[in-house]
Formats: C-alpha cells, sequence, structure tokens
C-alpha cells in the first residue's frame, strides 16, 4: 500500500475521532468564554470595586483604540462590544492587545527576515529601470522591496493556469524532477486522489535522500487531518509540521493563519496561487459546483524569495534556524528575462498591509480597467473608495464572484456591497457553474497579480499570505484572456438583484458587516 492510499484509509478510519476532537476544542473555548461571562456577571453584581475598575478600563480602552494607528473600520467593530457590554468588552479587547504569543512570533519573525536579507540582497538596477520604465511600478517595487524584503526580479518566467486540474499536472511533474529539496506549504490539506498522488512522489524522493518539507496550517486538525499526520510523514523520511496547532485554549493568535500556498523544487521552480490540496480544488469532488481556481508557476531568479518565505515560517519554531546557504539561487535557475516579477508576502502581525497596498496601487494607477476574480468581497473604507474612484473616473472597473457560495455568511456580507459598486460604475458578475475561488487582478494590458489574498478582513489583516505581481510579462495577456473567457459563464449583476433578496438575508448581511473586521 502506498503512502497516499496508507493516508487516505487512516482518514477514513478516524473521520469521526477528528470530528469528536474539533468538538473538545469547541467546548473547550466555550468554557472559557463561559467562565470569563461569569466572572463578569460577579464582578458587576458584588464587587462595586472591580466593576468601577473596569468601567475605567472600558473608557481607556476606548482611548487607545481611537488613537491607534490602524484601520477606521476595525476601531468602530472594536467599539462596539465595549460600548454595549463594557466590562466584559474592556476584558476582552485587552485580553486580545496584550496577547504576548502574537508579539513573540512576530519579534522572532523579523530576526528571520533580518537574516533573509543577507541573501535576498537589493537588485538596485533592475529596479532602476523598472522606475524608468513606469513611475508608479517602481515605488510599488521601492515599497516591496523596504517593507516586505521582496526585491523587483527580471531573468524570470512564469506560467499561468486557469483551473486547478491544469496546475496539479504540472506540480506533479515538477516534484517528480527533484533532485536537491521540496519546500511544501499550504492552507487547506485533505485526503483524496490529489493528496495520495503528492506524497507518493514525495515519499519517492526522500527514498532518493531529497529534502522534502511540508507544512499545512493547523486548523486541518480541525477536520480534515488527525493530530499524528506529521508523525506518519516523519516516519517515512518526511519533514513536516503545523504552523499554530489549535488547542482547547482561547488565543487570538489562532485567527492568524497560515493561508498561503507555496510549492519549490529545487530553487528552479515554484508555484504559488488559490489552489490547495484537496480534491475539489481539481474537480474531482464537486461540493459548490464547478470550482474555478487559479495558479501561477515561477522559473527563474523569482524562485529565490518564494524559498526565503518558505524558510522564514518554518524557522519560526526551530531552535536552530537553517543555515541558507545550501538553498541560494542556483546559477542554472536563471532564465531570460520577460518582463518583471516581485513575489511578495504578507505578515498580519507588523504594521505593513502589504497585500493591501499591491491591490490598491493596481487600482489607483489603472488607466483603462481593473478586472478582479476573488471569492470574496468584504471591503474596508479605503478599499471600497478606492473602487468607486476608479471606476467614476472613467475605469472599466470588473469584479467576478462566486455564484454558489462556500461561506453564506461571506456571501451575504458580499452582497451588502452590491449596490454602491454597482451605482459607482463598477460591474459586477456571479460565475454560474459554481464557485469561484481565484485571486486575481488585471491592469491594462500590463499589470498583474496572482496569489492567495482575497479581498477580505482576514486576508488583507488576519492571514499569512503571499502573490506574484507581474509588469510587463507575456503571460499577462493569458491572464487577461481567462477572465474574458470565464464572463461568458457569468450573470451579470443588477442593482434591482439586491432588493429581490429575502428581508432576513438582507437584515443578516448588513448585520454581520458591523463585526466583519473582527472575523
Amino acid at each position: 500500500m502506498s503512502i497516499g492510499e496508507k493516508v487516505n484509509t487512516r482518514l477514513g478510519a478516524i473521520k469521526t475521532v477528528i470530528y469528536g476532537r474539533t468538538a473538545m476544542i469547541l467546548l473547550g473555548f466555550l468554557a472559557q468564554l463561559i467562565m470569563l461571562g461569569v466572572g463578569y456577571i460577579l464582578l458587576r453584581n458584588y464587587s462595586f470595586f472591580f466593576y468601577t475598575f473596569f468601567l475605567i478600563l472600558s473608557a481607556i480602552a476606548v482611548v487607545h483604540i481611537f488613537n491607534a494607528p490602524g484601520n477606521p473600520d476595525m476601531k468602530l467593530s472594536w467599539m462596539l462590544p465595549i460600548a454595549i457590554f463594557p466590562v466584559f468588552g474592556a476584558i476582552f479587547y485587552t485580553t486580545i492587545i496584550l496577547q504576548p504569543g502574537t508579539t513573540v512570533l512576530y519579534n522572532r519573525l523579523q530576526k528571520l527576515g533580518e537574516n533573509t536579507r543577507k541573501y535576498v540582497l537589493p537588485r538596485t538596477d533592475t529596479r532602476d529601470r523598472l522606475r524608468t520604465e513606469s513611475p508608479h511600478m517602481g515605488q510599488l517595487a521601492h515599497y516591496l522591496e523596504t517593507c516586505d524584503n521582496s526585491p523587483v526580479y527580471d531573468n524570470t518566467q512564469v506560467k499561468y493556469y486557469n483551473l486547478g486540474d491544469c496546475q496539479f499536472i504540472d506540480m506533479a511533474e515538477e516534484l517528480k524532477k527533484a533532485e536537491k529539496y521540496i519546500f511544501m506549504e499550504f492552507f487547506i490539506v485533505a485526503g483524496g486522489q490529489m493528496l495520495g498522488t503528492i506524497l507518493d512522489i514525495l515519499l519517492e524522493k526522500a527514498r532518493q535522500g531529497v529534502e522534502v518539507r511540508f507544512m499545512y496550517d493547523g486548523t486541518n486538525v480541525l477536520w480534515n487531518l488527525p493530530t499524528d499526520f506529521p508523525q506518519m510523514l516523519e516516519e517515512e523520511g518526511i519533514r513536516c509540521k503545523m504552523f499554530a496547532p489549535i488547542k482547547p485554549i482561547f488565543s487570538p493568535h489562532y485567527n492568524n493563519r497560515d493561508h498561503r500556498k507555496i510549492l519549490v523544487v529545487d530553487g528552479k521552480v515554484a508555484f504559488t496561487g488559490g489552489i490547495n490540496l484537496a480534491d475539489e480544488y481539481i474537480n474531482k469532488k464537486v461540493r459548490f459546483g464547478h470550482w474555478k481556481d487559479v495558479g501561477i508557476m515561477v522559473r527563474g531568479d523569482a524562485v529565490e524569495r518564494f524559498t526565503y518565505m518558505f524558510l522564514e515560517l518554518w524557522n519560526e519554531s526551530e531552535k536552530q534556524p537553517d543555515a541558507y546557504e545550501k538553498y541560494v539561487l542556483p546559477k542554472e535557475a536563471s532564465v531570460p528575462s520577460d518582463g518583471y516579477a516581485i513575489p511578495y508576502s504578507v505578515c498580519p502581525l507588523g504594521p505593513e498591509r502589504v497585500g493591501e497596498r499591491v491591490y490598491l496601487e493596481i487600482i489607483n494607477t489603472a488607466h483603462t480597467y481593473v478586472h478582479i476574480m476573488t471569492p470574496y468581497l468584504i471591503l474596508d473604507y479605503q478599499m471600497l473608495m478606492a473602487l468607486i474612484y476608479a471606476a467614476k473616473r472613467g475605469v472599466e472597473v470588473l469584479i467576478i464572484m462566486p455564484h454558489i457560495p462556500d461561506k453564506k455568511y461571506a456571501f451575504l456580507l458580499a452582497k451588502t456591497y452590491y449596490n454602491q459598486l454597482l451605482e459607482a460604475g463598477v460591474k459586477i458578475y456571479e460565475y454560474e457553474p459554481g464557485f469561484v475561488h481565484a485571486k486575481v487582478f488585471v491592469s491594462d494590458d500590463v499589470k498583474a497579480v496572482v496569489g492567495t489574498v482575497n479581498l477580505d478582513f482576514r486576508s488583507l489583516y488576519h492571514h499569512f499570505e503571499c502573490g506574484l505581481v507581474l509588469y510587463r510579462n507575456t503571460e499577462i495577456a493569458v491572464i487577461e484572456k481567462d477572465i474574458q473567457d470565464t464572463l461568458e459563464k457569468c450573470i451579470e449583476m443588477k442593482i434591482e438583484d439586491y432588493r429581490k433578496m429575502k428581508l432576513m438575508d438582507r437584515a443578516l448581511g448588513r448585520i454581520m458587516r458591523i463585526v466583519a473586521p473582527l472575523m
């Protein structure tokens, strides 16, 4: 029995255990919230001193929120629970803000980033050449290099995939070619044909002496994978770990998930995009109609940044971080230039909102059009106004959304933005055959972004993410063609469509919009 078959058989046998463990974790969280609530009631009813203390704490929390840097939408969402439940809200807020775990993680990642700077050297000549061709893109490159340690690369070529089905074929082929190392990092990993095929290749490569590392987000332990999945792979010679494993102890750190999708082979080729390791992503399993997802393969110098992105997050939990010398970009990895490429990462713990900055730059500098595919549309004021202003100044702003959603609450939330956008001239379409999971921006036939960043608060503010900015790359035309081909399968949304929704759905969407920044 292959390792893929072994894992799938094991997963099938323990599904009830996984769901039982999920219930226990949720009960643990609930018990802590109940204890916090009971404590609040006792303090309020039996201790004037403590109640007064927490009222003062509530006032201090409001002043802190008002004066702290950050997104105004998130500030308002925090003020609401403090205003309605002065004591409980203040306790909850201070618990989140004073959480030492996120501070420790951020400081650790900062140190790892400083180490990476020794290897990811600024490409000043390339950046200056880009600035000459396009001042706006040159400024974006300067920002990403300064704030994210992500230089602009030439000597890079890419291949765009309009479906996960197509990317999976090339992923498997590139894995089979591995000679030195394989790095894999994914948000969702679930048993099935896709995972089984990948694991069989990884096992074969590990037996050949290839260094194989596999990292996935800890939320998979709730419903997709057993807790000992890393041990199962370690026994086969594959290094494996969960990022931020979920335990029945409340921590706001659990909100900062690893939503990235990265595959690097020998430092020569990398993959990223929306595609995870589960059968719905390659349409071998039907969940929400046809699954429309996209990805991109990178060859050449830009692969370097994806290699170091992976190593930084992997080493976050290592006592002795890797020496990067053996992972330095191999000379034979360089390829002829095809425009410019900037791989970038998104860290939710620092002051920079890199994912949002990249998208805003594309929107704000568009001349003719901005075409977008996204599974979610939960916007802060700044992003909403950027889309509206672009449409009002004559730019064709077009957004493709799912018609069959994976999360009803997110879909209802998205609908609350439709009319304001439509009235401003933004065009919104829904993909009638099913669910759109793609995260794509393309503009003016010269700029594009493909990655893992959704247009919602979770991706822009709470998750670890990554993406690839392209400028004057020949594959941008392929991306725009995919947008046009997808439009042929879409339904155009009209202002009157929102009025046809059930009153309860409209009300629920608007209520959830109040707390959307914290979700």
